[in-house]
């Protein structure tokens, strides 16, 4: 079979992205689906969160003078900004502006020099990053010689899944329905990017950090982003997006960060 060629049973379609509540790191409980959605009584109609000790909102995320620099050269900051559940914050610069270098900071996988991060009004700690966090950078993390199910399960198996959706489903919504037996070696570099996002789908971390989550992307594939981010962030979730400016804002609540 040739590289990124559909299996015989492959589906050229994609099926509807549904709204699922996520979960909050410092509150687990989970609601169901049609009680976001209908406002049921009990849900308050969004994701419970942790409780809050004034009328303002705590944000799911809070960078405080965060800077990071490499070799004594800066890269960015220092920055001030938060991000709230049900809203998005658009992260724009030129290439070497600090993009991914901010994502991966905010990820736990390099340390700030100066400055902190909150989850939910509490400093960050890797515990509380891996229940709040799902991260999408450049590599698609993907083993090869797995096939497209046994690494989302591996995958669920570490982080968790979100409640209501399978595998399955996930493929579903992504355009890969009668992938799950095709190694990952096989597949395009666009189509091991829907596998990507078929993981952040099933994750239950409220907080999405997309690096350049357009690239490598057909316009299909370009429009399944901008269908996913405010289904994520309709079910109380949050997202941070990093783009060097080719490709228009997810259609939701954004705000902008320029590096």
């Amino acid at each position: 079979q040739a590289q990124g060629a559909a299996p015989a049973a492959a589906r050229a379609t994609q099926a509807p992205v549904p709204d699922c509540p996520v979960r909050s790191p410092l509150a687990p409980g989970r609601i169901a689906a049609d009680a976001l959605l209908r406002g049921m009584p009990g849900s308050g109609g969004r994701l419970q969160c942790a409780a809050m000790t004034d009328t303002a909102p705590v944000p799911l995320l809070a960078a405080r003078g965060l800077a990071f620099a490499r070799n004594e050269v800066p890269v960015f900051g220092p920055l001030d900004f938060a991000v709230e559940a049900g809203e998005a914050l658009l992260v724009q610069g030129g290439n070497g502006s600090g993009k991914t270098t901010l994502l991966r900071v905010l990820a736990g996988l390099l340390r700030a020099d100066a400055g902190g991060i909150e989850i939910e009004g509490q400093p960050a700690a890797p515990a509380s990053r891996a229940h709040a966090i799902a991260y999408l950078g450049h590599l698609p993390a993907l083993k090869g010689e797995l096939t497209v199910e046994e690494n989302l399960r591996f995958l669920c198996g570490l982080h968790g899944r979100r409640p209501g959706q399978t595998i399955g489903d996930a493929l579903a919504i992504v355009g890969l329905s009668g992938y799950e037996d095709a190694p990952a070696r096989q597949l395009s570099a666009g189509q091991k990017k829907r596998v990507g996002l078929a993981r952040m789908w099933l994750s239950p971390a409220p907080l999405w950090l997309l690096d350049e989550p357009y690239a490598n992307l057909d316009l299909d594939g370009i429009n399944l982003v901008n269908r996913m981010i405010p289904a994520h962030l309709r079910a109380g979730g949050a997202a941070l997006v990093t783009t060097h400016g080719a490709y228009a804002a997810p259609p939701v609540r954004t705000r902008l960060l320029e590096l």
